[in-house]
C-alpha cells in the first residue's frame, strides 16, 4: 500500500513538473509583448497634492487629474483621435500640453488649461514652426520661456511665452549657430551653445542684462555638457565633461576663465552618463554610470537613504525617480528588471510608504521570460566589445538559432532591462545577441571615434567577430544565423547580407536606412549646423561619393542573396519610399525572396500606436524567421 502511495505520488510530481514546464514555454501572444498601457505619462503638480496621467481610450489619450489625499479625479482633457505628445505642470493649477497635428512630421499645437478642465486656450500654433520649452514653471506667474524657430526655420530665438494671451516676444535672438538654450536655477537665461558643425562654444552671461561671451570651444568628438549652475557659486556650473579625458566624469567649470576647477567624480574605466541636480538642496545629488547597466555614486547622504529605502521595499530591481514635488517629498518611481517591465509607485518620503500606481505591462509573467546577461569580446583589432546574450528558457545553449540585434544610431547603445523585442525573440526559440559595436556610447570617446565612417567596414567586423565568438563557443548554429533592426540597426542588418557574404541566413529591416544620400539629404534645416558633424561620422555625400554608394544596400543589390524582410513607413522622412520599392524590385528580379510590408502612421512600429499595424509587422517577422532561419 505504501509503495502504490509513493508511486501515485511520484506520477503526481512529473505531471506538476509537466505542467510548469508547459507553462513556461508556452508562445506568448505578441500583443502580450507590445501591450499598449492604459495610463502613462505620471506627472506631479509642483505642491505635491495632486498627480497627472494621460488615460488611453481606444484611439482617445486625455490627460486626467487625481487628488493624492482623497483618489478622486476626473479628466480635463476631451480630444478625440488625437494624441497628446507631451504635457506638463506649470504651476499647482495649470497644465501646458502638446497636441498631436501630424505623426509623421512631429507638428503638434500647444495649449493650456486648468487642472479642473476650465479655462483651456491654444497658446501656439506649430504648423510652419516648433516650440521647446526652456524653462517648466512659471515666471511672474504668467511667462514660460520657450525657443522656437518660427522666425527662421533653421534656428531657434529665445522667447518669453506670456500663457496668459499666447504673446511672444523675444528675449534672445539667435545670431545663427546657437543650437541651445539653459537657464539656472531661478529660470535666468544664462547659457548657450554655438556650433559651427565641429566645434561647440560655450557662451556665459553673469545676467540677463549682459551679452553672451565664449567660455570654452570643444570638438564635437568631445563631450561637455551643462548640468545646473552652483547656487553659492553664480559663475561656477556642474558638467559632465570627457575634454582633456577619455572618459566622461563630473567637474565644476569656472565660467569666467573657461577653466575646470575641481573634479567630482571621475574613473579611468567608466563613464560618467547622467547627473541629478536637487532645486531643494542646491547640489548634485548623484551621478549615474555606466557598467553593463546603470549604477549611482551618491554625493548627497539624503538622497542615498531615500534609495537605500527603496532598495527594501523593492528589492531585486532596478528604480527610477520619474518625477517629484517641490519640497522633494513625494515622488513617482519607475521599477523594471531585465525579466519584467515593471510597475509605477507613488513614493511618500515622510512617512516611508509606497503606493502602486499601475503596472507598466500586466500581460507579462517574469517567470516565462529569460535573463539577459552581458558579454564581452575582442575583435580582430584588438578593442573590447560589449554586448548582451539573451537565451531561450529550458534549451542546452548549443547549436542555437541566433538573431543578432543590432542597435539604431549613430551614437546610440544597448542597455540592460526589459526590451519586448528580446523578449519575444527568446520565447520563439532564438538566442538574442546584442552587440554594442564601435561608435557606441558609453565606453568613452575613443571608442565613439573608432566608429566614425566604418558603417560598412569596422562596425561590420565588430558584429561578425561577435557572431564567430558565439560560433566558437557552439552556442550558434552557424548556419541558422540571421540578423535584424530598426533605423541603423536596419541598415547594418541588410549590409551584412553583402559585406559578410554568407554569414547570415536572411535579414530584417524595420524602417532601415537603405541610401546614406538620402539620409544626409533629410536632416532638417534646424540641424543644419551640425551637418558637418553627419559628415565625419556617417561620410560626406560629396567627397565620399564612391564609399557611401559601397555601404548603401540600394546600390549593392546584386550582391544580395539571401532572404530579405522590409518594412517602410511611407511618411518617414530619412527614408524615400520611391526607393524602397525600387529596391524590393530589383531584388525580386533576381529572384531573391522578399517580403514587403508598407505602413503610414508611426515611424517606428515598435512604439506603434496601431496595435494592428504593430501586430502585422511582427507576425511577418515571426513567419520570416521561421521559414528562413529556424527550420534551416
Amino acid at each position: 500500500m505504501i509503495g502504490l502511495k509513493r508511486c501515485f505520488f511520484l506520477v503526481l510530481m512529473v505531471l506538476a513538473a509537466g505542467c510548469r514546464q508547459k507553462e513556461v514555454l508556452r508562445t506568448i501572444p505578441v500583443d502580450d509583448f507590445f501591450k499598449s498601457q492604459d495610463k502613462i505619462g505620471y506627472r506631479l503638480s509642483p505642491d505635491g497634492k495632486n498627480l497627472s496621467y494621460l488615460k488611453l481610450q481606444g484611439q482617445d489619450q486625455n490627460i486626467y487629474i487625481e487628488d493624492i489625499e482623497t483618489g478622486r479625479g476626473k479628466n480635463i482633457t476631451r480630444l478625440k483621435d488625437k494624441k497628446i505628445v507631451f504635457y506638463f505642470w506649470v504651476s499647482n493649477h495649470e497644465l501646458i500640453y502638446y497636441k498631436e497635428v501630424d505623426a509623421a512630421s512631429r507638428q503638434s499645437d500647444v495649449f493650456i488649461i486648468d487642472k479642473e478642465g476650465k479655462n483651456e486656450r491654444q497658446l501656439v500654433n506649430n504648423e510652419k514652426s516648433r516650440l521647446k520649452v526652456i524653462e517648466d514653471q512659471l515666471i511672474d506667474d504668467k511667462y514660460l520661456l520657450v525657443s522656437s524657430n518660427k522666425r527662421d526655420s533653421t534656428v531657434f530665438d529665445v522667447y518669453r511665452l506670456n500663457v496668459r494671451n499666447g504673446q511672444m516676444e523675444m528675449a534672445a535672438k539667435n545670431p545663427g549657430n546657437i543650437i541651445d538654450w539653459r537657464t539656472d536655477a531661478e529660470g535666468k537665461l544664462r547659457l548657450a551653445i554655438s556650433s559651427d558643425g565641429v566645434n561647440s562654444t560655450i557662451l556665459y552671461r553673469a545676467n540677463e542684462n549682459q551679452q553672451f561671451k565664449k567660455v570654452l570651444t570643444s570638438n564635437f568628438k568631445d563631450t561637455f555638457y551643462p548640468v545646473a549652475f552652483s547656487h553659492e557659486r553664480p559663475n561656477v556650473i556642474y558638467a559632465i565633461s570627457d575634454v582633456n579625458r577619455d572618459k566622461t566624469a563630473l567637474v565644476e567649470v569656472d565660467c569666467n576663465t573657461g577653466k575646470e576647477i575641481k573634479n567630482i567624480f571621475c574613473n579611468d574605466s567608466l563613464n560618467i552618463t547622467d547627473a541629478q541636480y536637487s532645486k531643494k538642496n542646491q547640489r548634485i545629488s548623484f551621478v549615474v554610470y555606466e557598467t553593463w547597466k546603470k549604477e549611482k555614486h551618491y554625493l548627497d547622504d539624503s538622497v542615498r537613504q531615500v534609495y537605500s529605502n527603496l532598495d527594501k521595499l523593492l528589492p531585486k530591481t532596478e528604480t527610477r525617480i520619474f518625477d517629484k514635488d517641490k519640497a522633494e517629498t513625494v515622488f513617482i518611481l519607475r521599477t523594471f528588471t531585465d525579466r519584467n517591465p515593471g510597475s509605477y509607485y507613488l513614493y511618500f518620503a515622510t512617512t516611508g510608504k509606497l503606493r502602486k500606481l499601475s503596472d507598466f505591462n500586466a500581460s507579462i509573467h517574469e517567470s516565462e521570460l529569460c535573463e539577459m546577461k552581458p558579454v564581452v569580446y575582442t575583435s580582430r583589432d584588438g578593442l573590447k566589445i560589449h554586448g548582451y546574450l539573451t537565451l531561450p528558457l529550458n534549451v542546452k545553449a548549443e547549436n542555437l538559432p541566433v538573431v543578432v540585434l543590432p542597435h539604431d544610431g549613430p551614437g546610440q547603445r544597448n542597455l540592460w532591462g526589459y526590451n519586448p523585442e528580446v523578449q519575444f525573440l527568446a520565447n520563439r526559440g532564438y538566442a538574442v545577441f546584442q552587440i554594442n559595436y564601435r561608435g557606441s556610447s558609453g565606453y568613452g570617446k575613443t571608442f565613439v571615434a573608432a566608429g566614425f565612417k566604418e558603417w560598412g567596414g569596422k562596425i561590420q567586423d565588430d558584429i561578425y567577430d561577435g557572431v564567430k565568438w558565439l560560433i566558437d563557443r557552439k552556442i550558434a548554429d552557424p548556419k541558422r544565423v540571421g540578423i535584424y533592426g530598426t533605423g541603423f540597426g536596419g541598415y547594418i542588418a541588410l549590409n551584412g547580407l553583402y559585406l559578410n557574404k554568407g554569414t547570415y541566413s536572411c535579414a530584417a529591416s524595420n524602417s532601415g536606412v537603405i541610401n546614406l544620400f538620402t539620409y544626409l539629404k533629410s536632416i532638417p534645416p534646424y540641424q543644419k549646423p551640425n551637418l558637418q558633424m553627419y559628415y565625419e561620422i556617417i561620410g560626406n555625400p560629396l567627397t565620399d561619393i564612391d564609399k557611401i554608394r559601397k555601404v548603401s544596400p540600394l546600390f549593392q543589390v546584386d550582391k544580395i542573396n539571401a532572404p530579405v524582410l522590409l518594412a517602410e513607413n511611407i511618411k518617414d522622412p530619412n527614408n524615400n519610399s520611391g526607393e524602397a520599392i525600387q529596391f524590393v524590385k530589383n531584388l525580386k528580379k533576381r529572384n531573391v525572396s522578399v517580403t514587403y510590408l508598407e505602413n503610414d502612421g508611426d515611424i517606428n512600429i515598435y512604439y506603434a500606436r496601431n496595435p494592428e499595424g504593430r501586430r502585422k509587422f511582427y507576425d511577418a517577422l515571426e513567419e520570416f524567421l521561421e521559414v528562413n532561419l529556424k527550420r534551416k
